[in-house]
């Protein structure tokens, strides 16, 4: 990809997306092509979204994005629409930055078809912030030597989606080192097995809901008379602005999909 990126972001007046739209516009090599809102739909970017000052409309729907000259769609919506407009977008031959949280395993994988078909990239993260992303690389280098672990995933207590993006990335990625081990499996538990969590690619996952908290992971890992704990937390939406620029500068270079900010990072 030759000159500035052209970079749509749908979710633009959301925590994440105001913030991004703001450093899109600073940023020398990247333009802001548009954005969507289901709430601000028919005003201006710059009439909505503090330090961007550009005077394109925002629309409620993903179809001027894949009219607009656009190189990168980043997505920071709902978990309800999230899938749609990825595959929507990798179709029309644009490539993707996920930043929304809800999507399985299944959905993933037939995102990674697309998108192999399509010949374009989709980087998806459940957590874009550096720290997170080092926060996932500790744990996996962890997991290779302490087999016994459970994930406890914090979040606003208007967070919809249990586990988290965060968590379920974890999971995932753990699950390619190996399977936790247990002394009584979570399907032999007596009383109540919802007590245990949730079973996530082998491992569990408890998610909390509650005022006060933003968004917080924490891997636990339990050896014969020690402990070890690899926790990240955020207090607000900044963190993830600087991870996402990466992935937008980052994600024409792939074809298919990839899940964690590590792969492209110099770790």
């Amino acid at each position: 990809m030759t000159g500035a990126i052209r970079v749509y972001i749908a979710g633009i007046t959301g925590n994440v997306g105001s913030l991004l739209a703001a450093a899109v516009h600073a940023a020398p090599d990247l333009v802001l092509s548009g954005g969507t809102s289901k709430t601000r739909a028919g005003k201006r970017i710059r009439e909505v979204v503090a330090g961007c000052p550009s005077d394109i409309l925002i629309t409620d729907n993903l179809n001027a994005a894949l009219e607009a000259a656009t190189d990168v769609l980043v997505d920071y919506t709902h978990p309800d629409v999230v899938k749609q407009n990825t595959l929507e977008a990798v179709e029309a031959g644009v490539h993707v930055v996920v930043g929304t949280s809800g999507l399985s395993d299944a959905d993933y994988e037939e995102i990674d078809r697309s998108a192999r078909r399509a010949g374009v990239g989709v980087l998806a993260a459940g957590n874009f912030s550096l720290s997170g992303a080092l926060m996932q690389h500790f744990a996996l280098i962890a997991a290779k030597h302490l087999p016994t672990w459970e994930i406890v995933d914090f979040g606003t207590e208007h967070k919809p989606d249990a586990p988290s993006g965060t968590a379920r990335e974890l999971a995932f990625r753990l699950a390619q080192v190996r399977r936790p081990e247990y002394a009584v499996s979570p399907d032999e538990v007596v009383g109540e097995p919802e007590a245990r969590g949730a079973t996530v690619n082998g491992s569990q996952v408890h998610s909390l809901r509650l005022p006060g908290y933003f968004s917080r992971s924490e891997l636990l890992f339990g050896a014969p008379e020690q402990r070890l704990t690899v926790r990240y937390e955020a207090i607000g939406s900044r963190p993830y602005v600087d991870g996402t620029l990466l992935a937008v500068r980052k994600v024409s270079g792939l074809t298919g999909l990839r899940r964690g900010l590590d792969h492209v990072l110099d770790l």
